[in-house]
């Protein structure tokens, strides 16, 4: 900063000589001021440019919201904003009634829309990623449960404002719908309607769903205390359940001239009274893919021995 010159006609006195030295240092002072400003509101910006992208949080490795080994195909209409996909069952099993799974670990919260979305949940996973579930049939667990990945959450359901069976499945980041991305792969571009594209779920699968294999039964099926049918325990409903493992028991056979020796360690829907329905065995008679003593998961998987 330069300052105006100014013409001497006398000597300046050493009072004069005093005050000038000080302006000139006020003056580089005063020069300093604006190139320190500068630098600190730089160093700021970069801050804050590097405090931002921080707060980023990368999405859950989402898996399909139902069973391991089922095919579902899904459809998206203009009415759903927030870039949702409606999934309905595509390989011959049924859609209603169907487990609902837990795509990532989380915090799930249930919730109840009669106009709208019905019977519905919403798991929190952390760092702004959430997922919704609607027109549930049944919920599968408590308010504020923890749930982990493969988990069902509830059964596939018409409630609200649905015209059928189906799974609406969202993905949010920040309250901001997101494009379904299943095993970092995203399902866009999106079908208009059923058919065209088809999801094979691995959610809950063996080696990733803690031990669980997801298996089909064509009908309601008494559990037993062991491989045998001496001490009914329970009933596991008709539809698709997971099983831990298989023991080699009593023959089941049929007037056709179906059997099979394996029983599949599982939990009963129905417990009898003084019974227990955890850990119980039911005939892998009841399997709807496979044939006699078969005793293979959805996938095609065989399950291992208990």
């Amino acid at each position: 900063m330069r300052h105006p010159r100014t013409t001497r006609t006398t000597a300046p006195t050493p009072a004069r000589k005093r005050a000038r030295k000080t302006s000139r240092s006020s003056a580089r002072s005063f020069a300093r001021v604006p190139a320190l400003g500068a630098l600190l509101a730089l160093l700021a910006g970069l801050l804050t440019v590097l405090g931002t992208a921080g707060t980023a949080h990368a999405a859950p490795l989402f898996k399909a919201p139902f069973a391991c080994g089922q095919k579902w195909t899904y459809s998206h209409h203009s009415a759903e904003v927030r870039q949702a996909l409606d999934f309905v069952r595509s390989d011959g099993g049924a859609t209603a009634g169907a487990p609902v799974l837990a795509s990532a670990s989380g915090t799930a919260y249930r919730y109840s829309q009669p106009t709208g979305a019905g019977n519905y949940i919403v798991i929190d996973h952390g760092g702004g990623w959430k997922t919704y579930y609607f027109h549930l049939n049944a919920y599968s667990v408590a308010n504020g449960a923890a749930v982990s990945q493969g988990q069902q959450i509830g059964t596939t359901g018409s409630t609200g404002n649905s015209s059928g069976a189906h799974i609406h499945y969202e993905q949010l980041y920040n309250g901001v719908g997101q494009t379904i991305v299943i095993n970092g792969v995203s399902l866009a571009p999106y079908p208009g309607s059923y058919g065209s594209k088809h999801l094979t779920s691995d959610n809950g699968c063996s080696g990733g769903g803690g031990g669980k294999y997801w298996v089909d039964t064509f009908a309601n099926a008494t559990g037993y205390a062991a491989a045998n049918t001496n001490d009914p325990q329970g009933v596991l409903n008709a539809g698709t359940n997971y099983v831990y493992c298989k023991v080699w028991g009593q023959e089941i056979r049929d007037a056709s001239g179906n059997y099979n020796h394996w029983w599949l360690r599982t939990d009963l829907d129905t417990v009898y009274a003084g019974k227990n329905g955890y850990g119980a065995y039911v005939s892998a008679y009841y399997l709807s893919r496979w044939g006699n003593d078969e005793a293979r998961d959805n996938n095609g998987t065989v399950i291992p021995n208990c």
